[in-house]
């Protein structure tokens, strides 16, 4: 990043190209109009300037990192009424810290021997449609357990039990409930963890899990929270975060690629403090107006349909199902996406089926999906439009 910024100070010295120009048209590269979500393949969303303001502010010092982290832990788990709280790398580095906390429950000695787990407790069990993000779970040195019944994961646990996974988004698809899953951690005494990266708004979701009895939850901070996009937020039982902290200090363990920047737990901290205090129902009607501009532009064009969806779990904000019945229309959604896309501006949408797994799609059906929630102000327009331009030409 550092190479970057030198790279655009450079243009601008000898290109009288001004600081607040768009540094990635610097770089020849173009930027997108994000109609489709918080998604990490886009820059997950955009901080506001009360968070950019704190990093800039964290860059100016320096600190003992495990006194601010200790700290910011503290405070954030006042905000939103948790045991304990700790910045990571993102939900994927709290998955990776967390199944390490879970190993080796804050043994220091242990902590130094990962990913080496011989002797210690190293299973992890998962159900099928959870297998989302094992890779961060096996960086830890762990084996992954499939079951797939309440009965297989009553046999499954063992004294080897390291850690109970669960992804939250995917509760609907597994037959093993998010309730049933905590109860037989508790029965068993084995520690159970909720993957919840893009499960706020709203904001009781912060605590939610918790209170449900998770002992760790992880949440990305650069998605709803619109913190910075490597950061992340892990939250549970106390002796557990505390043991997941450890492995992020600065020493050379496991955790040492997964430190955290003093500008990136303090951003992440403004991040939090916004989204308490923030008036969540302007936000949601700022979201439905836009999903009304979008639907308007399209309202007229033969064939075309438009749905307000709100997914469930994940992303639970509006976005606008756009479908179209291919008798009416000779374009495909691929097409359609594609032609986005290779547009001036480029605009990226989601698939029709986006955060609706269990979507039924009806014969002479298909379409996109638009999220309106990681759209600057006026670029709703720009995207009704740019799409009533691409479906209009297949009408035929």
């Amino acid at each position: 990043m550092l190479i970057h910024l030198q790279h655009i100070e450079l243009i601008t010295m000898n290109d009288s190209i001004s600081l607040g120009d768009n540094p990635y048209l610097h770089l020849g590269l173009q930027p997108v109009i994000n109609a489709k979500g918080t998604v990490t393949r886009l820059g997950g969303s955009l901080m506001p300037s009360e968070v950019v303001q704190a990093m800039n502010a964290a860059s100016k010092h320096f600190v003992v990192m495990a006194e601010l982290n200790e700290a910011v832990g503290r405070r954030i788990a006042e905000l939103i009424n948790v045991e304990s709280a700790a910045v990571t790398t993102g939900a994927a580095g709290a998955i990776t810290m967390g199944t390490a906390a879970c190993v080796t429950l804050g043994d220091s000695t242990k902590a130094r021997r990962l990913p080496d787990t011989s002797g210690m407790k190293n299973e992890v069990i998962l159900q099928p449609s959870h297998r989302m993000y094992e890779a961060q779970i096996r960086l830890v040195g762990t084996k992954l357990v499939e079951v797939s019944t309440p009965q297989d994961l009553e046999a499954a646990i063992n004294p080897n039990t390291a850690m109970l996974f669960f992804v939250n988004c995917a509760d609907p698809s597994g037959e093993i409930k998010r309730e049933e899953w905590i109860a037989a951690g508790k029965r068993h005494g084995v520690p159970t963890f909720c993957d919840a990266a893009a499960d706020v708004p709203p904001l009781s979701r912060l605590s939610e899990y918790v209170n449900m009895g998770f002992d760790l939850v992880a949440f990305s901070g650069g998605k709803g929270l619109r913190g910075p996009q490597n950061a992340g937020l892990l939250l549970g039982r106390k002796e557990l975060v505390n043991a997941a902290r450890m492995h992020g200090e600065v020493w050379n363990g496991i955790g040492r690629a997964l430190k955290v920047g003093k500008e990136e737990v303090v951003g992440l901290l403004a991040a939090v403090e916004r989204f308490v205090n923030i008036d969540h129902n302007a936000e949601k009607q700022r979201y439905d107006s836009r999903v009304k501009v979008v639907a308007e532009a399209l309202a007229d064009v033969a064939g075309v349909t438009t749905e307000v969806h709100v997914p469930e779990i994940a992303n639970h904000v509006p976005h606008l199902k756009i479908g179209w019945d291919t008798r009416h229309i000779s374009v495909s959604a691929q097409d359609v996406q594609t032609q986005l896309l290779e547009g001036d501006p480029a605009i990226e949408v989601a698939d029709y089926n986006w955060m609706s797994p269990n979507l039924r799609n009806k014969v002479n059906l298909t379409g996109v999906t638009v999220g309106v929630w990681t759209l600057q102000d006026g670029e709703e327009e720009i995207v009704g439009r740019r799409l009533r331009e691409v479906l209009t030409m297949g009408v035929g």
